[in-house]
């Protein structure tokens, strides 16, 4: 399904509430832009937001979209259209989408990675999320380190770090607007339309470690799946007649 070389980036960011964490989201943002080499056209949406979101997002240079959906897919979709709007004269399979999250941190060669990979024929990058360790206990550090070896990419979906062709989300319907788990769909509905998806870790995002996050679910439920097995290892009869 692969379309031929990227030659324009549409880069999405939802927000809602986060005027703690957007400075630095929108910060790494300018970074990894400015090294991606091809024309980027990003939007900022401001869903829903009550706080100082509004202001930390103009002191950036990136278009902004104001929605009420309270609906972090709605949210990618309202970004996603309005970019692809503004690249009509480019062909889908030649332009990349890449999202993240306002509570995320991409480095400097996120859109490089994932537009290597793209070059050597992937539809869909799915990259590796890493929690922020300065929101975690040393146990949940030491937990999250055991369980994610470096070169080794576990393959999970995070919407803070994925990218796919214009043409292929746009072939798997897009983004689902009221459905928590978008991301995920999104990528199985590419699969299912035999979409080729990469998992790697070479441009990993760092997302917030906090366990109650703007969704019920999302990544920090995923955090709290962890804090759970982490006190069930710690309370079972054998960790503790190790400890004693």
């Amino acid at each position: 399904m692969t379309g031929g070389s990227i030659a324009a980036i549409v880069v999405v960011v939802p927000v809602h509430d986060e005027a703690a964490l957007l400075e630095a989201c929108l910060t790494s943002l300018g970074t990894a832009v400015a090294a991606a080499g091809v024309r980027c056209e990003v939007r900022v949406v401001l869903d829903a937001c009550s706080d100082g979101s509004a202001g930390i997002a103009a002191r950036h240079p990136f278009p902004v979209i104001h929605a009420d959906a309270n609906a972090v897919g709605a949210a990618r979709v309202r970004g996603i259209d309005a970019a692809l709007s503004a690249l009509s004269e480019v062909p889908t399979p030649r332009i990349w989408i890449a999202n993240t999250d306002a509570d995320s941190r991409v480095p400097a060669n996120w859109l490089v990675a994932q537009l290597e990979l793209a070059e050597f024929g992937a539809d869909v990058v799915v990259g590796t999320v890493r929690p922020d360790f300065d929101d975690l206990t040393l146990s949940h550090r030491r937990l999250w380190l055991d369980t994610h070896i470096p070169g080794a990419p576990n393959g999970h979906t995070h919407g803070a770090n994925l990218g796919l062709r214009a043409s292929t989300y746009l072939r798997a319907g897009g983004f689902a607007e009221v459905d928590e788990h978008e991301d995920v769909r999104l990528v199985d509905a590419c699969r299912e339309n035999g979409a080729v998806v990469r998992a790697t870790d070479a441009a990993e995002v760092v997302t917030s470690g906090r366990l109650f996050g703007r969704t019920p679910g999302g990544y920090a439920g995923h955090l709290r799946d962890q804090d759970r097995l982490l006190r069930r290892v710690q309370t079972s009869p054998h960790t503790r007649r190790e400890a004693s």
